[in-house]
């Protein structure tokens, strides 16, 4: 049997074989950092394909549905430009292209001879994390022992979005095991974030996230299970949205920790448009996928909900600002970013309030116990057999074990210990409910608060092997709230300068602040939550643009 490390060098091999000669490009030396604007220069694209691969997801559509632009030349744009990207910044598992194009094909065949688009997505192309099975491709889930496994069926979500009409054109990379806030494994290597090629993307969908941020793919669909979609959508500048359990169809992907079932893994869109977080959830939602996966929620499509009817109409809402968990102060361009949308909100006419976290610190580590109680079994299982090492850091060129809560333990937990632990969440979460009912006293709406805004994380994308703290986006997971992220603005030096602190909250505050230096993040993005409550997708949609709109108005007045 060959090696492990020969599987890995001959399935990265199959994968550049894949890509048409005609598309690669010289790409910009390693020291260039910020690749964004890259992909407008290199000269691959002609001005059309810009254009295409630069529209907002809503103007995709209508020129497709239309016929003025065909599904054949959107797919070819995207997939160009996904192309130029894996050459940037390595954001690619699964190329094929004439299987993508044939699709697209079929689409424009379809319109020209009915009239009719095939589904609300005609003709979009959509990338998938390496994790969600197409029939006759390969998933491996950045893990050696899983090269040579073809899907014999797709996914439920690939069965879908395909009866809606999109052309799933790509799939992107991901850590080892997916339990990272980072991307990196043994066979595709390290993904790096388009913004500034030091920093990391984020994880576990990290692929999608510098794919998306460098306008590889209108909608990407990653999974978060404590913040893999928040975090990329975060550290790259995009929009995102975690939904609550079961609102998307999970059924036929792979994943890792397959069997616990308390605090879940969900699907949901990493997107540059505001507009593409409502049309694919729409799309989805409205194709029941509650008739093909057992676990799938049945909750049609609200669109009473989507227009905030029984909540003013969205024309006075209250927003909780949570200004730091109780764990960890952000750094300074995060509490830019949140004075930036307080200030933005007040002056469109909302209530905003501040957000006093509870048990914070304890919902996290629940949530860790709940993951650890068998994940080193399940990563050694799995990794046994092609012989593999078991990934312990994300530093470059770097052997030392990463220290960071959600690294598993050694030993797990016995089953009583994690009914525990399931029974100490759930009590939290009754708390946390009453918690923010309890809000209907300081909201002036006569409603408890509409959402709640705060960090992603506490701070903008870190260097390579230092995001190590995830509580900020943990916590929803834990509660099962649904919660997006928005772009406010980049770190500036000038304005986020290293405030001297005096007392900190315990080590890992500290530790938090020492990192903190602002020409090391310089031009990183700075992204926000807003987090609704359970199954409040509509709603957290509709809340999210609201916010979105009141921070444009503020920018072009100013």
């Amino acid at each position: 049997m060959p090696s492990w490390s020969d599987l890995a060098a001959d399935k990265k091999h199959r994968q550049q074989k894949a890509i048409p000669r005609e598309w690669l490009i010289t790409p910009p030396p390693e020291t260039t950092l910020n690749v964004a604007g890259f992909p407008e220069t290199c000269g691959l694209l002609t001005p059309q394909e810009l254009a295409i691969t630069n529209g907002d997801v809503g103007v995709l559509l209508k020129k497709l549905a239309s016929g003025e632009w065909s599904a054949v030349d959107v797919t070819t744009a995207f997939y160009k430009r996904a192309i130029i990207a894996q050459q940037l910044v390595n954001c690619l598992t699964e190329v094929y292209v004439e299987r993508a194009l044939a699709r697209a094909a079929e689409l424009d065949d379809a319109l020209k001879k009915t009239g009719k688009v095939v589904g609300p997505l005609h003709g979009l192309p959509v990338s998938l994390k390496d994790q969600i099975c197409i029939k006759g491709l390969e998933t491996t889930m950045g893990y050696v022992s899983w090269i040579g496994k073809y899907a014999d069926k797709n996914a439920v979500l690939v069965d879908i979005l395909e009866e809606c009409g999109a052309v799933p054109f790509v799939r992107t990379n991901v850590p080892q095991t997916l339990m990272w806030p980072e991307t990196f494994n043994n066979i595709f290597g390290r993904t790096t974030n388009p913004h500034n090629r030091s920093l990391t993307c984020g994880g576990s969908s990290g692929g999608e996230g510098a794919l998306v941020a460098l306008g590889g793919s209108p909608i990407g669909v990653g999974s978060d299970i404590g913040g893999s979609v928040r975090i990329p959508s975060a550290f790259c500048g995009l929009y995102g949205l975690k939904p609550s359990y079961g609102r998307v169809p999970y059924g036929g992907a792979l994943n890792s920790l397959q069997g616990q079932d308390s605090v879940l893994s969900v699907f949901g869109p990493i997107t540059s448009s505001i507009s593409g977080l409502k049309t694919f959830m729409e799309a989805v939602i409205k194709a029941k996928p509650w008739l093909r996966d057992p676990l799938a929620v049945h909750k049609k499509w609200d669109e009473d909900e989507y227009r905030l009817r029984d909540r003013d109409n969205g024309q006075k809402l209250c927003f909780a600002i949570m200004w730091d968990d109780g764990v960890c102060v952000p750094h300074p361009p995060i509490t830019r970013a949140l004075k930036r949308v307080h200030a933005a909100l007040t002056k469109a006419g909302h209530n905003v309030i501040t957000w006093y976290p509870i048990e914070h610190r304890k919902l996290g580590d629940l949530t860790r116990d709940i993951w650890n109680a068998g994940s080193t079994e399940d990563f050694a299982i799995t990794t046994s057999e092609s012989g593999e090492p078991i990934i312990s850091t994300m530093v470059p060129d770097s052997n030392e074990a990463t220290l960071a809560p959600f690294r598993p333990k050694m030993g797990g937990l016995t089953a009583y210990q994690l009914w525990q632990a399931q029974k100490a969440r759930s009590d939290l979460r009754t708390t946390y409910l009453e918690h923010w009912n309890n809000t209907v006293a300081s909201t002036g709406t006569g409603r408890p608060v509409d959402a709640i805004i705060c960090p992603a994380a506490p701070y903008a994308a870190p260097p390579h092997g230092q995001n190590r703290y995830t509580n900020y986006t943990t916590v929803w997971n834990a509660l099962d709230y649904t919660a997006s992220t928005f772009p406010v603005t980049i770190v500036d030096p000038t304005l986020d300068v290293k405030q001297p602190r005096e007392s900190f909250i315990d080590d890992v505050d500290q530790a938090i602040h020492k990192m903190y230096h602002p020409e090391v993040f310089r031009g990183a993005p700075v992204c926000l939550q807003l987090v609704g409550r359970t199954l409040e997708e509509e709603g957290v949609i509709a809340m999210t643009e609201i916010a979105d709109a009141a921070l444009k108005a503020t920018n072009a007045q100013s």
